[in-house]
């Protein structure tokens, strides 16, 4: 009789195979896994109404002129906003992000104070 000599088989790791976890808490899966990549979702900013309020004592002309300086509005635009603050008590100059519209409001009042007129401008949360 004929003797056969016993192949040896070599047992190699799959390649990324993750080694397993004691216990083999891996529940049989394959070392492959998948990689995914989170989605970040940007929040977009509150936005504020910046806002002049009337009063009885701020000429029409230097409202108009607040306007169209610090707001970039044209003749037009700033009369109409002027006509609205002084008929409705107040009006919508702009909307912006917290940090422009705290800024607009800090420039209108310090250059109203420094021209002595007791014009207000506030802003509130759109």
């Amino acid at each position: 009789m004929a003797r056969s000599t016993p192949q040896l088989s070599l047992i190699r790791p799959v390649t990324g195979a993750a080694p397993r976890a004691p216990g083999g808490d891996d529940d049989g899966r394959s070392g492959t896994s998948v990689i995914t990549k989170p989605k970040t979702r940007t929040k977009r900013p509150n936005l504020y109404r910046v806002l002049l309020l009337n009063d009885d004592y701020t000429p029409m002309e230097f409202v108009v002129h607040v306007l169209e300086r610090f707001f970039n509005k044209s003749r037009d635009d700033a009369t109409r906003i002027m006509l609205h603050v002084h008929h409705n008590g107040v009006g919508e100059c702009g909307v912006y992000t917290y940090e422009v519209a705290e800024t607009k409001v800090t420039q209108v009042m310090d250059f109203a104070r420094k021209h002595q007129h007791p014009l207000q401008c506030v802003m509130e949360k759109k």
